[in-house]
């Protein structure tokens, strides 16, 4: 290579890193927006900008390593297939995927991703000189032998948990794994304790275990171990949590693609790995933290475990329930001053969320203050609700989070409760609920509250709640856009 060829490649090689440093400076700014509804829109487009340059620079620095390798074509033909036919499976998705689907979509995401980095993890071991690990006839550094153990295991439990938490989210398959309600057997934290240590022994062996012929047996049964861990994670955790649970199989998908960047030296991967790591482990603190439990009381097992004790079906047959009908809740609200709406999954369900906007402008044109209030647990994922209301156009300054609203309930006239059960169940505050400590938006102080449900079952947490059979309550019963459409209709 002469002097002109060489700076070439060096020049080439530096505008690379510099457009990895665009796409991560891009990254950055996507995580700043997407701290706030008015600003997501923004961040979306930083965080699709970033991946566009990262994705095409990643293109063309495989264009430059196969011409200078002169090998065949036909692994640059199969990335791109992969990413023609991945990019279209994407597109299709996110245009007829429902807000209702989100949360298993988004679980079914964080699947692959841990997928992909066990595939990667064994191509690197299998063909290490292929990715410049090794040269060509050497074994494995010591190093990358970390690296791709870390990797592999933490991407297979990121694919068997995401698994189970799709199934969780999907609510329509029979498999008892995939039910909403807690899978616990005797032993079974001892049980996860015990696989936790061989698989890390069996790591040990494969980063130990130096060569030019990798040690298959150890990183197959590390591997394996690992993708059964990740199911007995994510079983005993009831539905009530699966909001951490989708942001700590976020947190796992992150740290997976990092692993596998420092064996591959992308920093790309890292950076970005690192982001979604740390992003998704504080929002997993946050979580925890709005529900009053530790990260590990969380995945140790789930809210559910004592649904049974709890017995909310025989307590709802005995207990009398006030209940009314939209034109009667129509009229309450018209005659209120201030109104708080509290969304919930079954918002969701019904794809009410453009109805309501509607209702509320009916409302305020009435001269009636309304604002939404949000519960950082509610719905089936983190910021579900504020999604929902933004999906919408709902005026970004009606929404408040719960701390800032908590305060406003004693004074308020009328609180509106669509489909919301367990965050706004009165029993956090007795202290020997299963829920106890739970922060909770309090809508019991409230003068009147309308409950819309579907019926009297229990929410996700499989509890009873006290709200509905509160003297100043009344229950609407019936689809969500049903009945908000009726208000709309009697508010008329």
């Amino acid at each position: 290579m002469n002097g002109a060829e060489h700076g070439m490649c060096f020049i080439s090689m530096n505008l690379v890193t510099m457009m990895y440093l665009i796409a991560s400076v891009c990254f950055i700014q996507a995580l700043k927006g997407l701290s706030s509804p008015a600003t997501a829109r923004r961040g979306n487009a930083f965080g699709m900008s970033g991946m566009a340059i990262a994705a095409v620079t990643t293109v063309a620095l495989i264009l430059k390593l196969k011409a200078e390798s002169a090998t065949g074509g036909l692994g640059f033909a199969l990335v791109t297939v992969g990413v023609v036919v991945g990019g279209a499976i994407g597109a299709m998705l996110a245009k007829k995927v429902e807000m209702t689907k989100m949360p298993e979509l988004v679980a079914a995401m964080h699947s692959l991703i841990g997928l992909a980095a066990v595939c990667i993890a064994v191509a690197a071991v299998s063909e290490p000189h292929a990715f410049g690990i090794a040269a060509a006839g050497e074994a494995l550094p010591f190093g990358n032998r970390i690296e791709l153990f870390i990797g592999t295991f933490v991407g297979a439990i990121t694919f068997s948990g995401s698994v189970i938490a799709f199934g969780k989210l999907s609510g329509k398959y029979k498999f008892r794994l995939f039910q909403g309600a807690p899978v616990s057997f005797a032993g079974q934290h001892m049980l996860n304790l015990v696989l936790a240590l061989v698989m890390v022994g069996f790591g040990i062996g494969f980063v130990t275990t130096g060569g030019v012929e990798p040690a298959w047996a150890p990183f197959v049964v590390m591997a394996a171990i690992a993708f059964v861990l990740g199911v007995l994670i994510i079983i005993p955790i009831g539905g009530a949590d699966m909001p951490v649970v989708v942001s700590m199989l976020n947190s796992y998908s992150g740290w997976a693609a990092a692993g596998i960047g420092f064996s591959l030296n992308n920093a790309m991967l890292i950076i970005a790995g690192s982001l979604v790591g740390s992003s998704g482990a504080i929002l997993s603190y946050i979580m925890c933290k709005a529900m009053n439990r530790s990260f590990f009381n969380v995945i140790l097992g789930g809210f559910g475990g004592d649904a049974a004790a709890g017995g909310p079906a025989g307590a709802q047959e005995q207990r009398p329930v006030k209940a009314g009908s939209a034109d009667d809740a129509a009229f309450i609200m018209s005659n209120a001053e201030t109104v708080i709406i509290v969304p919930g999954y079954g918002l969701a369900v019904a794809r009410a969320q453009h109805s309501l906007k509607e209702l509320v402008e009916k409302l305020t044109h009435k001269g009636v203050t309304v604002k939404y209030a949000i519960h950082p647990v509610a719905g089936r994922m983190p910021g579900h609700m504020n999604v929902l209301l933004a999906e919408a156009e709902v005026p970004y300054d009606q929404v408040f989070e719960m701390e800032d609203i908590n305060g406003e309930f004693g004074q308020t006239d009328v609180v509106l409760v669509l489909g919301a059960n367990d965050v706004v169940n009165p029993a956090a505050k007795d202290p020997k609920s299963p829920i106890a400590g739970m922060p909770i938006l309090e809508a019991y102080k409230a003068k009147s509250i309308i409950v819309n449900k579907r019926s009297m079952a229990s929410g996700y947490a499989g509890l009873d709640n006290d709200l509905f059979y509160q003297a100043n309550t009344m229950m609407v019963f019936g689809d969500a856009k049903k009945v908000i459409e009726d208000m709309v209709k009697a508010v008329e």
